[in-house]
């Protein structure tokens, strides 16, 4: 996905501007210095206290309020989108004779003639992006445009159809847009100004749908490199169920994926809390504290704040907010974390003391709320401890991995992550997911495929006592559906794929002598013509794992990493150092 959809950000923008307040404005010296650096050779530009005077190339002079740089500021990240959209079409449209025709007539008709539609097609990798891009051209609705987008100041109407200005004072404004989005020190320089008195609201709240392209976009632009189908299951397992562990490599950005996100969907830090677990976790108490012994009345909060995001969480049902466990089993997470899996499931509340004794605001039960998500991120070494199946069976269990491609692209593209760019950048999305999370919907498409393939793997997996129950089961079909909602482009087998490797395998574990034979059939079952499994897939190093002819790839190379390992070693598990 490279496009952003144009109208969720125009509307965005727009109720942005509407709250902020309508007062006199003075600029920062350091702004108004900047600025003049800028533009000082084609325009003549003084500041008074509250307005600006700019006399043209042309001898035109224009006196405006200060309020405008502010006004402009606010559809600043549309108008950066739309230039996009137009750079494309400057591309697309390249030799085109009667491209302004040819546009007309995707207007009126609604029919894109095979050669653009060629050009769009090649130029564009996902299908999102081609619909987004033919939409520019012909629904100039849709992007609040009114020029026709062959013009140089195509972006003037939008941008000031949304500011809802007059149009004598249209074109100014627009270009001030145009110019913070061509310097974003100078759209810095605007936002830290001392004076400036035109802002939004805290808590501006923008109801949009839920996007995974805006967040895969938004996370790639801030500078960490992650595979799209990786986001693509986080988000689709945590809204499945509230519970999902980061397993694999140390260093592979597990921490940093659950920081991302949390950032990106939460208006403010409260709504989230990354706690590194201890070693000395034995009990509840680092979580949930304690009654005082030696004062009855009093509750003791742990210091870690997970109480209070709880308590906040509760009183807050309209807003997600998340708990983030990094390295999860430095303990036995059985140990402090037991409450938490049993009303996972029985959705009771957690009793915490004797009620009518304690009067400092702490309920005497907790309910752990259906908009609390917790993430856990575990490194298996000599230090750590091996999840039970109880555990593995109340998550999503995703692996992380660095392939060699994926260093090469790293190491030859080296540059400063950016979280600060994340920061509630998805929050107006934030109800679209809790309406997403809340869905009980089973998989309907392909159902017959599906059961088929889960039953296969259920037999196989019997035999080793890592067989699922209707639990997960359940959990699979709602898995499955979620992926479906979030990217309906992704094929049954992919969605099948996920599911295996994330609800399935997780429990695999034992000696070489009882392991191989169970992984050599589950091998076959994600291939789909005959093979040798051993000689043809497990002990050939060059084996393309992404071939036609396999099903399930993500399952496939989990597999023979097992099966290798289980041979190397005489014992393999899922989890590995």
């Amino acid at each position: 996905m490279i496009l952003k959809d144009l109208n969720r950000l125009a509307i965005q923008s727009q109720n942005e501007f509407q709250d902020y307040e309508k007062e006199e404005v003075a600029l920062d010296s350091n702004f108004k210095s900047r600025y003049t650096e800028l533009y000082h050779s084609n325009e003549k530009i003084s500041f008074a206290q509250y307005t600006t005077l700019v006399e043209t190339s042309s001898s035109l002079t224009i006196t405006f309020p200060n309020q405008w740089f502010y006004i402009a500021s606010y559809f600043v990240e549309f108008l950066i989108a739309l230039k996009e959209y137009k750079s494309f079409y400057n591309t697309i449209f390249q030799g085109v004779q009667n491209a302004k025709e040819v546009i007309k007539s995707i207007k009126d008709t609604g029919v894109v003639p095979e050669e653009i539609k060629d050009k769009v097609s090649i130029t564009f990798t996902e299908s999102n992006d081609v619909d987004l891009f033919i939409r520019f051209l012909s629904d100039y609705s849709w992007w609040y445009g009114s020029k026709t987008i062959d013009r140089g100041d195509y972006f003037v109407s939008p941008i000031l159809s949304l500011a809802k200005v007059v149009n004598v004072t249209q074109s100014y404004i627009a270009d001030l847009a145009y110019r913070l989005a061509e310097h974003p020190d100078l759209l810095d320089l605007l936002k830290k100004s001392k004076l400036s008195i035109i802002k939004p609201k805290e808590s501006v709240k923008v109801d949009t749908n839920f996007s995974i392209h805006d967040l895969i976009n938004d996370v790639s632009g801030s500078g960490l490199l992650f595979d799209s189908i990786l986001i693509k299951r986080f988000i689709s397992s945590l809204l499945t169920k509230p519970f999902v562990i980061f397993s694999g490599l140390s260093g592979s950005g597990k921490t940093k994926l659950a920081q991302a996100f949390v950032q990106w969907i939460c208006q403010d830090e409260s709504q989230y809390h990354i706690i590194p677990v201890g070693a000395d976790w034995t009990n509840r108490e680092p979580l949930l504290g304690y009654p005082n012994a030696l004062k009855p009345e009093e509750y003791v909060k742990p210091d870690s704040g997970v109480l209070d995001l709880i308590i906040q969480a509760n009183k807050q049902p309209d807003l997600p907010h998340f708990l983030i466990l990094d390295e999860m089993n430095l303990s036995h997470v059985e140990r402090y974390f037991a409450d938490f899996l049993s009303v996972m499931e029985s959705k009771e509340e957690i009793p915490l003391y004797a009620e009518g004794t304690v009067e400092n605001g702490v309920p005497s039960k907790l309910k752990v709320p259906s908009n609390l998500f917790i993430i856990g991120t575990v490194n298996i070494d000599e230090t750590t401890n091996m999840f039970s199946p109880k555990v593995l069976d109340r998550a999503n269990t995703i692996e992380f991995r660095v392939t060699q491609d994926e260093m090469k692209n790293f190491l030859s593209n080296i540059k400063d992550i950016n979280m600060d760019a994340l920061t509630g950048k998805g929050a107006g999305m934030a109800g679209s997911l809790l309406e997403m999370a809340a869905s009980k919907e089973f998989a309907t498409t392909d159902i017959a495929e599906i059961n088929v393939a889960l039953v296969q793997f259920f037999g196989e997996l019997k035999k080793t006592g890592a067989e699922f129950g209707y639990r997960s089961a359940t959990e699979i079909l709602r898995l499955i559906n979620q992926l479906t909602v979030l990217d309906n482009t992704l094929t049954t087998h992919q969605k099948i794929d996920i599911a295996i490797i994330q609800k399935l395998l997780p429990k695999l574990h034992g000696s070489r002598r009882k392991l191989c034979p169970v992984l050599e059939t589950l091998g076959s079952f994600c291939i789909n013509n005959e093979v040798k499994i051993i000689k043809d897939v497990f002990e050939k190093t060059d084996f393309d794992i992404n071939g036609g002819n396999v099903l399930y790839p993500l399952s496939l190379e989990k597999i023979t990493r097992m099966y290798r390992g289980a041979i190397d070693n005489g014992f393999a598990s899922f989890a590995e150092a």
